[in-house]
């Protein structure tokens, strides 16, 4: 009781967010519940009829189901990659400015897109990618033909991916130039009065010494790979990329929202809710064996 006595206002300050989270949060997960009942909005979940797992097991018998969980695993695993390897190249080259107003003037440009909304660059990249927008035209200039970019299977992926990448890849080059300054500077006077080169100093310091950094991020980015990015996909697809730009996010929201099967719609959101948290167990514990990181 002293120890409350000394902190209750720091327990009121955090009052409104516990209460946020328990409203937003935990109260929703009694919807769960639905995804084991053939739901009917009129007759409510105590009215629904039970049917089991019956959801799931139609879950895994719809042809476009197993090809909405194979788009997910796709997109999300690419995005991890180049979101990881950009970040890392760009930040090491970045580092290697020696002006420091030019240096913080790129990472101010870059970051920048982080903060925008995909509400917002989803307006602007559909203009800018329609078969008569700014990109066609430049291609046109080489002689190369229109390409559909949001509305051909092949090319929604890459332009998905690259959009991705453009957005987030200054933001996360923050956390490498972090690690960058925890580097000791006398490893770089050392290697330089041996005769070392820069790209020398580069593959046998700095690259050495981000790689628990790397391994971190890494393993961290496991637990989000079933979450392709449902902002953006919902902004930036249509009916003609379905097959190939479809994820289980944007599935579930027109199987529950627009088609009227709540049931069908829950089963998926708590299947990717229970692969996704055993994913994150299993970075958390990779995390901690291979860098040594843990929260608690």
């Amino acid at each position: 009781m002293k120890g409350l006595r000394r902190t209750w206002p720091f327990h009121v300050m955090l009052l409104p967010a516990v209460i946020f989270l328990i409203i937003f949060s935990y109260v929703p997960m009694g919807g769960i519940v639905m995804a084991f009942q053939n739901y009917k909005p009129y007759l409510g979940i105590s009215g629904s009829e039970w049917v089991g797992l019956d959801n799931f097991r139609y879950l895994f018998e719809r042809n476009d189901s197993v090809q909405v969980i194979w788009n997910t695993l796709v997109i999300a695993i690419l995005k991890m990659i180049f979101n990881l390897l950009i970040p890392l190249v760009f930040a090491i080259l970045l580092n290697e400015v020696r002006k420091v107003a030019l240096q913080r003037s790129i990472q101010t440009l870059v970051y920048l897109p982080h903060f925008l909304s995909w509400v917002i660059l989803g307006g602007i990249l559909i203009d800018l990618l329609a078969t008569d927008g700014f990109a066609n035209r430049i291609l046109g200039w080489f002689g190369a033909g229109p390409i559909f970019f949001l509305g051909d299977n092949n090319w929604f992926r890459f332009t998905v991916i690259a959009s991705d990448v453009w957005k987030e890849f200054g933001y996360n080059t923050i956390i490498f130039l972090a690690a960058l300054a925890g580097i000791n500077p006398s490893l770089y006077e050392a290697a330089e009065m041996d005769g070392a080169s820069r790209w020398k100093q580069t593959m046998h310091i700095t690259v050495p010494s981000l790689m628990p950094m790397v391994v971190v991020v890494g393993t961290l980015a496991l637990g989000n790979v079933l979450n392709a990015g449902f902002d953006q996909i919902f902004n930036l697809y249509n009916p003609l990329v379905y097959q190939k730009g479809d994820i289980i996010d944007t599935f579930a929201y027109r199987t529950a929202i627009l088609n009227g099967e709540m049931g069908f719609g829950t089963a998926i959101g708590l299947f990717k809710s229970v692969i996704s948290m055993v994913l994150i167990a299993i970075s958390y514990r990779m995390a901690y064996k291979w860098a040594g990181y843990r929260i608690f």
